[in-house]
């Protein structure tokens, strides 16, 4: 009898065993993407079928989106992301947006790492922005990433497939930031640079004037832009470019410049034409005579463009024979036709100076042709300052009466005080000086005969006056100041401290020994007393009066010390 073996039913520990591992591999495929098949469509769902005990639904809208539409039938294998194995319906939760999501992070951080671009599609508008799909992944594209230069309507931008660049991705919170910007610089960058190969310094192109600045015009070469400097329009001066071109306007160029490592083009169009300071020296010499329209008015001048291309500057020192330290816009007007001379070129430098003055007639010339040497004339006293008078004088000229030229008697100090601004008064012209353009002029000259500030002839007593220099001896050194005798005479008189020097240091009276002589000026006299007052400090003033009023004056730009040397070599020569 033949044995037979039996197996046993597995026990009920066993039973559970493998029921454990079974449910807990369907545990562990809990939040993760997997395959499915759809089994029916019902309405808006797909019926798919993971390979569970339980089937899930998806909606239909799931499988479309932004650039994508996706028609489902039955017997299709999908990919879902599984969240929870049986809800409360006994169905497994099924989701395609988030298996997308799931496939489209791990795309982009692989293509992010490379530095790869993405395609993406921009389906809607948010605070700041845009929001993009990029398969799955939504994106932030700020307003500033979308273009190179703003653009007004994104219409034809939206829901159409195109590249991106990841800026910025971060899982954790779900972010991802992207530039279409830099997708476009980068192609600008490398047509640029393609284009930038075939042209070369010296080239004439044609182009179009795409935008106007106050510095210049960008110009398109067919792709790539160039600037046209204003200074590069035109040889003649351009206030702003608007004033020659227009946007849109086709023009030929020349290439003037181009950096190789930034890629920028210069252009120009006035190298185009012939450089009329080429033939400058042919057209105007030196003393002509030549007319002009001023262009520009500064500080310290006016510009007056001779002819296209061609522009002197009118020094301000050059506008007026009489108008001095007058701003150039209150002789000459921007437009104003004028008449001026040459008076230098220099072609290298490309400046010529003119002269306006030089075509009128010098007043100073004139003046003297009319009134010479020794003419009484009249005039208005213009000004008073601490030399003399101004007088204006006919030409619209002004002559100077030096304060040594006031009063034979007084001191000019004294004399001056006599007159006021706005009086009018007569004067002997003394000395007319064209190049200097200046014009002496004297009042106490009118008076050599005598009478009220006459000039004073020689005394019958021998007394000296008021005003006359004349020698001392010293007889007795005091503290406050010097006993002298006039030489020649027995006429006692005093030098008081502070008349001994015009400086302080010298106002000491025991540098001076009994029985030393000394040059002083008489300051005072008492004719029945026969007492006088001296003074060295007064003749020191009036030396030097006397020095300025010969051999130079106030605005002649010598120094006192040039002055008196020339007043010494003049001595000196006399002798």
């Amino acid at each position: 009898m033949s044995s037979i073996q039996m197996t046993s039913a597995p026990s009920r520990e066993d039973f559970a065993a493998l029921l454990d591992e079974s449910f807990g591999a369907s545990d562990a495929l809990e939040g993760s993407v997997v395959k499915g098949t759809v089994v029916a469509i019902e309405k808006d769902v797909a019926v798919i079928d993971v390979g569970l005990k339980t089937e899930g639904r998806v909606a239909l809208k799931e499988f479309t989106g932004p650039g994508r539409d996706q028609i489902l039938k039955v017997g299709d294998t999908v990919e879902v992301y599984l969240e929870r194995i049986e809800n409360a319906m006994g169905e497994a939760v099924l989701s395609r947006d988030k298996a997308r999501r799931e496939e489209a992070w791990t795309r982009l951080e692989q293509m992010s790492n490379a530095n790869e671009r993405v395609e993406g599609v921009i389906f809607g508008r948010v605070k700041g922005g845009f929001t993009v799909d990029l398969g799955g992944a939504v994106a932030f594209l700020p307003g500033s990433q979308v273009d190179v230069r703003p653009i007004r309507d994104v219409g034809p931008l939206m829901h159409v497939s195109q590249p991106f660049q990841i800026l910025k991705m971060d899982r954790r919170r779900g972010n991802i930031v992207v530039s279409r910007r830099a997708i476009m610089e980068e192609t600008r960058a490398e047509q640029r640079s393609e284009l930038v190969q075939n042209l070369a310094e010296g080239q004439v192109v044609d182009g179009v004037v795409k935008n106007i600045t106050d510095y210049g015009a960008f110009v398109d070469l067919g792709g790539i832009d160039g600037l046209l400097h204003v200074t590069d329009i035109a040889w003649k001066r351009v206030n702003h470019p608007s004033d020659v071109l227009t946007v849109g306007q086709s023009v030929k160029v020349q290439i003037v410049r181009i950096n190789p490592d930034t890629q920028r083009i210069s252009l120009g169009m006035k190298q185009l034409d012939k450089d009329p300071w080429d033939v400058v020296a042919e057209k105007f010499t030196v003393g002509s005579k030549v007319k002009g329209k001023v262009t520009n008015i500064t500080d310290y001048g006016a510009f007056v463009e001779l002819e296209d291309g061609i522009e002197g500057l009118v020094h301000v020192s050059e506008m007026s024979w009489t108008k001095k330290n007058v701003h150039p816009g209150k002789i000459l007007s921007t437009s104003e036709p004028v008449e001026v001379q040459v008076l230098e070129i220099d072609s290298s430098k490309r400046r010529i100076s003119l002269g306006l003055k030089q075509v009128q007639q010098n007043p100073w010339v004139s003046f003297a042709g009319k009134y010479p040497k020794g003419t009484v004339v009249e005039g208005e006293v213009k000004n008073m300052t601490e030399f003399g008078l101004f007088v204006g004088l006919d030409g619209d000229v002004d002559g100077m009466v030096h304060l040594s030229d006031l009063d034979w008697k007084r001191p000019g100090e004294e004399a001056i005080k006599d007159y006021k601004k706005g009086d009018m008064v007569k004067a002997v012209v003394l000395d007319v000086d064209q190049e200097k353009e200046r014009i002496s002029l004297g009042i106490k000259q009118l008076s050599e005969s005598g009478g009220a500030g006459a000039a004073p002839r020689a005394s019958g007593d021998g007394a000296p006056r008021k005003g006359s220099k004349v020698t001392c001896e010293v007889l007795k050194v005091e503290d406050g100041g010097l006993e002298v005798r006039i030489s020649g005479t027995d006429i006692t008189a005093y030098a008081k401290r502070g008349d001994l020097a015009r400086d302080r240091d010298g106002q000491r009276s025991d540098r001076f020994a009994v029985g030393e002589k000394f040059d002083a000026l008489v300051t005072a006299m008492d004719a029945k007393a026969r007492k006088v007052n001296v003074s060295i400090k007064a003749l020191e003033i009036a030396d030097e009066r006397e020095a300025v009023a010969q051999y130079g004056s106030s605005d002649s730009g010598a120094s006192l010390g040039d002055i008196f040397q020339a007043a010494l070599k003049k001595k000196e020569e006399g002798k």
